[in-house]
């Protein structure tokens, strides 16, 4: 439903994205991550018609963005980091203003059902200038649920929302994404590693990485980091782990308790599970460690920032270093 070709925004002399490539199909969730200034909301202003690209083309709903802009804006519900309400008005005037703009048939039925949708009914006659930023937040996610978009870009969606109101916020974004395509970008990642089936990670207006969590989490550790626990205190048994080969570093946790560094290369799991049984210790556990979105999100853009440092300066990577993107994109 979004289809996203070479798309490059500069201004003056600074590029904010460059060649941009990507896509999200329908009944997708894909989260669109990346440290300020990274050109997420420049992506996102773009795909829902609000500014041109310099260069490139994009597709929304089967509509190209530049030649089928009008089209494009019918089928797309925007919520942007920072929501344009009126304060002047009632929740219930500003989304019947925003249907009638909308052209939104039986507008009236509409605005109740979206205002029950958000959990935002038992304020409908409250002035916008009186609500909470977590309620300002559920108004302007019901604008953007209004006419019923087949596209939803949501820029921060649950800035400002308390715990509660963010799982409610994250079981609509389910419902909506079983049928719909969802984009969205959030500093929480914790909540893109639950919601979404797959995230694209940008970095200085460049794809750095693009994949599921699970995949990328993969991809990122390599294998290499392993939870190993046997029974009882497992004494001689990190001699014996620091002599197979294929292991860079092996270190105690806890009594029985180990963690294990691997090379790239072979699975080792295997070796390792055939010493431990081979030598008389009772094996409890042996699994990968699986790196959290946050952590890989830091990784990935820590290495793209150190690349574009060194070619700057000239200076070369530190051995066995990412060369920023090339390495990193799923």
């Amino acid at each position: 439903m979004i289809q996203v070709e070479g798309l490059t925004k500069r201004y003056g002399e600074r590029t904010a994205i460059n060649k941009l490539t990507f896509h999200a199909d329908k009944g997708e969730i894909v989260g669109f991550l990346g440290p300020n200034g990274a050109g997420k909301t420049t992506t996102m202003r773009i795909l829902t018609g609000y500014m041109p690209p310099s260069e490139g083309k994009a597709s929304v709903a089967g509509f190209d963005l530049l030649t089928q802009s009008l089209e494009v804006r019918k089928r797309v519900g925007y919520l942007p980091e920072n929501v344009p309400l009126y304060p002047e008005m009632s929740v219930v005037q500003y989304l019947d203003f925003m249907a009638e703009l909308r052209q939104v048939p039986n507008r009236n039925e509409r605005v109740d059902e979206v205002m029950e949708v958000v959990h935002i009914a038992d304020r409908a006659e409250s002035f916008v200038s009186n609500l909470s930023k977590g309620l300002r937040q559920r108004v302007g996610l019901a604008q953007a649920l209004l006419h019923k978009p087949e596209v939803l870009i949501l820029d921060e969606p649950m800035e400002g929302l308390d715990p509660q109101q963010q799982i409610e916020v994250k079981r609509l974004l389910r419902e909506v994404g079983a049928a719909q395509t969802v984009m969205l970008s959030t500093h929480i990642l914790a909540h893109a590693q639950e919601l979404c089936d797959r995230v694209i990670i940008i970095n200085g207006g460049q794809i750095v990485a693009e994949d599921t969590p699970d995949r990328l989490s993969a991809q990122i550790a390599g294998g290499r980091r392993l939870q190993l626990e046997v029974d009882g205190d497992g004494d001689g048994l990190l001699a014996e782990l620091r002599a197979l080969p294929g292991l860079s570093s092996v270190r105690v946790v806890a009594d029985g308790r180990f963690e294990i560094e691997t090379a790239p290369g072979p699975d080792v799991r295997p070796l390792i599970a055939s010493t431990v049984v081979g030598g008389g210790w009772k094996l409890l556990e042996l699994r990968r460690e699986r790196l959290s979105l946050e952590e890989i999100f830091i990784q990935l853009t820590r290495e793209e920032a150190e690349a574009a440092a060194a070619a700057e300066t000239g200076a070369p990577l530190a051995e066995g270093q990412a060369p920023g993107s090339d390495s990193a994109a799923g």
